[in-house]
């Protein structure tokens, strides 16, 4: 199956996104972990408030197949988090990319982003597999 990863997207080996919105970063996963997981029940999402930090679990996906954590592909402060993915979680499996984000987070440090993999190096990444 192919994906179409969005180009102003940047994303993390763990297959989550980050892209920046003006001085925020929108968080979620990718087309690619959701197909993988399969029917999504269930997602566990941190509080607004929550301190972020690049590489730490921050909630959790669950489908029928299984339970993985999300890993956060940057270091911040969530100041907004997407209520209807919780309580509707095929909202994730429908749009990943776009209505289907988790987190707003106000980054720490802005320059995590370069850091993550451009749409092109991640579509080359899970065509591996």
């Amino acid at each position: 199956m192919a994906f179409h990863f969005p180009d102003d997207f940047r994303f993390a080996d763990s297959h989550e996104y980050a892209k920046l919105e003006g001085e925020l970063v929108r968080i979620g996963i990718s087309a690619f972990a959701v197909d993988q997981l399969g029917d999504i029940v269930f997602v566990d999402l941190p509080e607004v408030g929550d301190a972020l930090s690049r590489g730490q679990s921050f909630g959790s996906v669950e489908s029928v197949k299984a339970v993985e954590d999300m890993y956060s592909p940057i270091s911040g402060e969530v100041v907004s988090r997407n209520e209807s993915v919780e309580a509707t979680p095929e909202e994730l499996q429908n749009d990943p990319h776009g209505e289907g984000w988790l987190l707003l987070v106000r980054p720490s440090d802005l320059s995590q982003l370069q850091e993550l993999m451009d749409a092109q190096s991640y579509s080359a990444k899970v065509a591996e597999k």
